[in-house]
């Protein structure tokens, strides 16, 4: 008896929810699709490619050098005293810690690179973002899903995607 009472209110639910859903009124758009059109955001995407490649190149660098102290070390260890040992071991560790230090620096969590991205990307997101919005209040939207990176939607009618219409609203497209 509990269980058919509980199916009957898991029922009404359920149906509660897709009338809801029926009348809200949605669109579909793929933010990436939007950006890769912007030709600010590509020219900015450019610019971070650059600097993240220059400083990986400057990091790959000071690994090879601290890769050769670590080779030099290890075939000479056993002929240093025990003061020049742990000298020389001193400055690996150094070396490391610097190492590891840069690589935080330019590419850690609000590091050079994060920075630099909230420089250049992040204006051009919010005018999308701000597109979007007056989108949604003109065309009364309940709501707008993104179908790009991070979201799965199983299907999106292509009548919805609005993409398009938001590259219009940034004078983009025609």
């Amino acid at each position: 008896m509990q269980y058919k009472k509980n199916i009957l209110i898991l029922a009404f639910a359920m149906l509660s929810f897709f009338s809801t859903q029926a009348q809200s009124k949605y669109a579909v758009i793929n933010t990436k699709y939007i950006l890769d059109k912007i030709p600010e955001y590509k020219e900015a995407d450019k610019k971070l490619k650059a600097l993240g490649d220059l400083w990986q190149q400057e990091i790959d660098e000071k690994q090879m050098f601290l890769d050769k102290m670590y080779k030099n070390y290890e075939a000479e260890q056993f002929m240093l005293s025990e003061d020049l040992r742990k000298k020389r071991e001193d400055e690996l560790f150094v070396k490391e810690k610097e190492l590891r230090d840069l690589q935080k620096k330019r590419f850690g969590y609000e590091g050079d690179l994060f920075k630099e991205r909230q420089k250049l990307v992040k204006p051009i997101q919010d005018k999308v973002y701000n597109a979007v919005q007056k989108m949604a209040a003109a065309r009364s939207y309940d709501f707008i899903l993104d179908k790009s990176e991070g979201i799965t939607i199983i299907f999106a009618d292509p009548k919805l995607d609005k993409s398009d219409d938001i590259l219009k609203e940034l004078g983009v497209i025609n």
